[in-house]
């Protein structure tokens, strides 16, 4: 073997021990996670199935035809009258109702999550990066913020609306979401902006918004993982809690809350289960899935901090 092809011999073993011992990055790293813990794979796959029905459900059911009232279908039981999960107390479908409602939930309980999310890290981390006046000044509006009964207000608010749909729900509740999310990112980024890589890039001239969002933000991304899944659960809780009391959805307005407020009548609880049970399963379900992929996602999240 002459001395060029032992070169390129030693090229070729060196690269592949490099490429052995490199640790997983990125997707790999949340793949790895998923593909060890059997429970939260089943979880993302039930949640994909769940999400896929209810998404492709207005292609499949016509919406006007789903909440029209048949007097004569009221309470109809599983299996009568091609009502598969049986009819509510209108004589309307409860198996379309359920894809449909859960759709709507899940729209809700999303969108409140993003838009609390963007709108209390953003103040979060700004107000510990600075300090200052700055944090006292936003530390007192959250402090109001909170002190308030915001259950009672976003009552009060809906009643006194009216007429709204789905999106007006999103911002009222939107409305009182993002100041405990600004407080929790507030005290994370107050330890992370004490740092000494912070310091660094102040010395190297960089701007303060490039140091927040390339720097302060990547390290506290479990944090953020964390948040958003709990949030988020916590959202479509809010939604259908908010329907079951009947200040949620306007009446006819296919969602879970919805279905579960017909459990506020004896009868229906002890003799109509079918009404109001599968919406109880679809929530519970939902909020096992989203608990065990989050679980995921913050150990893949953290196992990429500690590589970094």
């Amino acid at each position: 073997m002459t001395q060029e092809q032992l070169n390129v011999s030693q090229e070729v073993i060196v690269n592949s021990t490099d490429e052995e011992t490199l640790p997983p990055m990125g997707f790999e790293i949340i793949k790895r996670e998923f593909l060890r813990d059997k429970v939260a794979m089943a979880a993302l796959i039930i949640m994909v199935l769940i999400l896929v029905a209810a998404f492709i459900s207005p292609l499949i059911f016509d919406i006007d035809e789903v909440t029209r009232v048949s007097i004569f279908d009221r309470f109809a039981r599983p299996g009568e009258d091609g009502y598969l999960l049986g009819a509510d107390e209108g004589g309307r479908d409860i198996f379309a109702l359920l894809f449909l409602g859960t759709r709507n939930s899940v729209i809700i309980g999303f969108s409140v999550t993003i838009i609390t999310a963007i709108v209390g890290i953003f103040f979060g981390v700004a107000s510990g990066y600075y300090g200052g006046v700055i944090d006292d000044i936003m530390m007192r509006i959250i402090d109001f913020i909170m002190v308030l009964p915001q259950l009672m207000i976003i009552i009060v608010i809906v009643t006194i609306i009216g007429r709204f749909n789905a999106w007006t729900l999103i911002w009222i509740i939107s409305l009182f979401g993002w100041a405990g999310i600004t407080r929790l990112f507030r005290t994370a980024t107050l330890s992370e902006a004490s740092k000494d890589y912070v310091s660094a890039s102040k010395t190297m001239g960089t701007r303060d918004l490039r140091i927040m969002l390339a720097g302060v933000l990547p390290n506290l991304s479990s944090l953020i993982i964390t948040n958003l899944t709990l949030a988020f659960a916590g959202n479509i809780g809010l939604e259908t809690g908010l329907s079951f009391l009947g200040f949620g959805l306007p009446a006819g307005t296919p969602s879970l809350g919805t279905l579960i407020s017909y459990a506020n009548n004896p009868d229906v609880i002890e003799n109509k289960p079918w009404v109001w049970l599968p919406a109880v399963i679809i929530i519970l379900v939902l909020m096992l899935c989203i608990n065990y992929i989050g679980q995921a996602l913050q150990r893949a999240a953290d196992s990429r901090q500690r590589i970094g």
